[in-house]
Order: structure tokens, then sequence, then C-alpha cells
């Protein structure tokens, strides 16, 4: 089974697709995990990842769409179910993913949007909290340490990202939105995406999110 998770920064997506890996064993397809483990083994995607990223340049679609290639055509990822996340974020790249998919025989069964208002975004992004060591993620208010900025998975120091303001967080969140309405549109017109109410506790939106799973 394969997986889309749509919704703003904020919104829950990471702790969805923790919650839905652990209890259904599929794969965590993140783009920004597969560009660091490119460029940590120095493969010859992971080089050309690079060049962009030193420059202080995006990473083109063209290229990202080969690293989803590599891993949805790996064994690993055919035999499990798998999540994609941060990953498609433009019309062209959904077009690509079901190009790929179909040559793989296989299709996206759900989308899962998460729709979260920018109140609540912003509580979430503010009080969100990072380990430099393993980036584990923590909140001041929903989800601390068990020891005050101390990681309680591998004792490394938490930070706030710069960007987790509330100004940076309120221009991201237009970018987002108008970034990703056509794209919402695209999986609508195949009847695949399902909306989920974000501003509820995780425990709430991951309930809906098993059970609109499991009654496909």
């Amino acid at each position: 089974m394969k997986i889309i998770l749509i919704g703003a920064p904020g919104a829950g997506k990471g702790t969805l697709a923790a919650t839905l890996k652990d209890k259904l064993d599929y794969l965590h397809i993140s783009t920004g995990d597969l560009l660091r483990f490119e460029m940590k083994n120095n493969t010859d995607l992971g080089l050309e990842a690079k060049k962009y990223i030193d420059n202080g340049e995006l990473v083109p679609d063209q290229l990202v769409t080969k690293l989803i290639e590599k891993k949805l055509s790996s064994d690993e990822c055919r035999q499990k179910g798998c999540l994609l996340d941060g990953y498609p974020r433009t019309d062209q790249q959904a077009k690509d993913l079901d190009a790929i998919l179909e040559n793989l025989g296989e299709q996206i069964d759900y989308v899962l949007y998460l729709e979260a208002s920018l109140p609540v975004v912003i509580q979430r992004l503010t009080g969100r909290r990072v380990c430099k060591q393993c980036g584990k993620l923590y909140h001041v208010v929903n989800m601390p340490p068990k020891q005050e900025n101390v990681c309680d998975a591998c004792g490394g120091s938490l930070y706030q990202r710069s960007d987790d303001n509330e100004e940076t967080i309120k221009t991201r969140m237009e970018v987002y939105k108008s970034k990703t309405a056509s794209i919402i549109e695209f999986y609508k017109s195949q009847n695949k995406i399902h909306q989920l109410d974000a501003d509820r506790a995780p425990h709430d939106v991951h309930s809906e999110a098993i059970r609109i799973i499991n009654e496909g």
C-alpha cells in the first residue's frame, strides 16, 4: 500500500508517519532523509544533489524524483507499504509519481491531508525543539523531554530552529497554501484525498487515519 501525507509545517505529518510506521510496519519515505542518505554515502545522486545544496540552491524536481524512483523500486519498498512525506510538492511531481508507480504496476492508495489552522500551527512550531544529535522532535508543552533541553533517546542537546518564529511561520503557511492547493485538487480528482482535522489531539488524528486505512 502506498500512502501520501500532505499537510502544512506543524500539521503533524511526522508524528502521524511515526505512528503508522510502527503500527502498520510501513516504510517512512522522507525526501530530506533520502537526500541525507545519498550524500552521506557519496552516491552519484548524492553528489549531484550536494552541488546544489552547497551553492544554496534548491535540489531540482527532476533529481528529487530520481531519488523517489530509486527508493520505490527497491525490494524492501515493494514488499512493504510505504508513507511518502514531503513528496510530491508540485503538480509535476504528482504526475511523475503516478508514472513511476504505473511502471511498477502500483498506485497511490490514499492521500491523507492534515488540515491545521494557523493559530495551532504557530503554537506547535514556536514550541518545537529538535535534538542536535539524532533529530528527535519535542514540544515544550505537548511533548517535553524528561529532562529539560536533553533528548530522551540519545542525550543530545535540544535547540529551536531559527525559522520556528511567528512571522516566518506565517510566510511559510502562505507559500505552502499557494503551492499545495493544486496538488490537493489533483488527488481529489482521483478520489484519493481523505481530509483530517489536524487541530485535534494527535491521538484522535492517528486513530482516524488508521481507521481510514483499515476500512479501505
